[in-house]
Order: C-alpha cells, then sequence, then structure tokens
C-alpha cells in the first residue's frame, strides 16, 4: 500500500514538473517573440563587432559595480536595522535621530544626495576617494527604506504573541530571538529583496560623479562607438545577472523558514 501511495506520489510530481517546464517556455517564447519583433522593426545596422572591442571595459565596469554594490548592501543593512531599533529604544535622542534620518532621506531623491554628499559634504571633510563617498551614499539612501522594511516586520508580530511568551517566562531577549525575529524575518524577505535589487541598479547614478562603474563605463563605449543598443543590451544583461541571485536566493530562503504563524 505504501509502495503505490509512493508511486503516485512520485507519478503527480514528474506530472507537475513538465506542466511547469511546459508553462515557462511558453512564457519565455511569448517575451523572445514579443522582443523580437520590436527589434525587427528598427531601421538600424548592428554593429556588435565594434562594441566587442570594449568589452574589457564591461567587465572592468561590471566588476567595479558588483564589489561596490555588495559593500553597500552590507552597510545599508546595519544602518537599516541600527535605525529600526532605534525607533524601539526609550533612548530619545536615538530615537528622533531614527525618525529624521528616515523622513530626510525617503523625501529627497537619490541623485541630489549623491551631488550633495561629494560635492558639498566630501569636501568639507576632505574626502577625496570617490568610491568611498559613492557607497556611503548609497548606503544611506538605501538605509532608511531597509529600517522601514525591518520595522513594519518587527511591529507585525501581533500582541498576543508578545503578552503569551512573557506568560511562560521568557526575557525579553529570548521573545526577540525566538518570537520576534524568526517571524519578522519571513515578512520582511521579500521587500528586503526588492530593496537589494534597487539598490544595485541605483548603483548607475554614481557615474553622475565619475565612477567608473558599468553604466558610466557603457554609456563612454556608447559615446565612442555611436552603437547605443549594442551597449545597453549588455547594460541590461549584467544587471539581470546581479540581480537574479538575490531573487532567487530570497524565495530559497522563503520556503526553509516557512512555517504557520
Amino acid at each position: 500500500m505504501k509502495r503505490l501511495f509512493f508511486h503516485d506520489t512520485l507519478k503527480k510530481r514528474r506530472l507537475l514538473v513538465v506542466i511547469q517546464f511546459f508553462n515557462w517556455a511558453l512564457v519565455f517564447v511569448l517575451v523572445s517573440a514579443i522582443f523580437y519583433f520590436s527589434f525587427s522593426q528598427l531601421d538600424t545596422h548592428w554593429n556588435w563587432s565594434l562594441v566587442y572591442q570594449y568589452r574589457h571595459n564591461f567587465i572592468a565596469g561590471w566588476l567595479t559595480t558588483l564589489w561596490i554594490s555588495l559593500a553597500a548592501l552590507s552597510l545599508s543593512t546595519f544602518l537599516g536595522l541600527l535605525s529600526a531599533l532605534g525607533y524601539r529604544t526609550s533612548f530619545l535622542f536615538w530615537r528622533y535621530l531614527s525618525k529624521l534620518y528616515v523622513e530626510l532621506i525617503r523625501g529627497t531623491p537619490l541623485l541630489v544626495q549623491i551631488l550633495i554628499f561629494w560635492y558639498v559634504i566630501g569636501n568639507a571633510i576632505h574626502l577625496e576617494n570617490r568610491y568611498f563617498a559613492g557607497i556611503l551614499a548609497l548606503s544611506i539612501f538605501s538605509g532608511a527604506y531597509i529600517s522601514e522594511i525591518i520595522r513594519a516586520g518587527i511591529e507585525s508580530i501581533g500582541k498576543s504573541q508578545l503578552e503569551s511568551a512573557q506568560a511562560i517566562g521568557l526575557t525579553r531577549r529570548q521573545i526577540d530571538w525566538y518570537v520576534v525575529l524568526p517571524q519578522a524575518l519571513r515578512q520582511t524577505l521579500p521587500p528586503l529583496a526588492g530593496q537589494f535589487v534597487s539598490l544595485i541598479k541605483d548603483s548607475s547614478l554614481l557615474s553622475v560623479i565619475s565612477i567608473s562603474e558599468f553604466t558610466f563605463n557603457a554609456q563612454e563605449t556608447a559615446s565612442a562607438t555611436y552603437s547605443n543598443f549594442e551597449c545597453y543590451i549588455p547594460l541590461a544583461v549584467g544587471y539581470l545577472l546581479l540581480t537574479l541571485p538575490i531573487s532567487i536566493v530570497t524565495r530559497w530562503l522563503e520556503t526553509r523558514i516557512r512555517y504557520e504563524t
């Protein structure tokens, strides 16, 4: 009986995989057909061979964007967590500083923040490394959004759960670690992934302070070769290679920590 049940379950899983593969293939064919039709209507002569000569420029820019994004992701997560904790602290100075930081950063454009940070603040403190300045500007900007994501995740935990944890004798630290943190992490994973993806794409704005990242190098190549599409299509693919792993890892983590609440 168990053997028959196992055999039926295996057949259902195989059928499900086939159905999923078939539907993914249909989606891929449809999207490919739309792009093929759109680009075939362009009256342009593709010049990939000329752009290929600048491949080292693209690789160098992609690697620069990669390490800048990784550094900014780490620092912005730390700043966001620090600011989110500031909302819950009884230390009023920290709380008000966190609120001002979040509202000020979220209410102003990143482009303006980068320019002010480099040309005004950087000049005042004699900051000469534009890469360091770019990482700081990205981290401060993204940290404000991460702060709100973490704060919303923490505040989504029902008061009844906290009271139940207190009733069985858990300390404040145990409640945060065993009750609040696991559920808040589950709630914040999707928006955090979206913010991390946005941070990577927002790094393209660092070209305004002449940082030789991916977008800046692609723009230089396009100006030198007069081949815009041939430069910007690899640019899009390069950013996709940076952002897709974040989405994949996030989906995997969601399945690993999924539970009933």
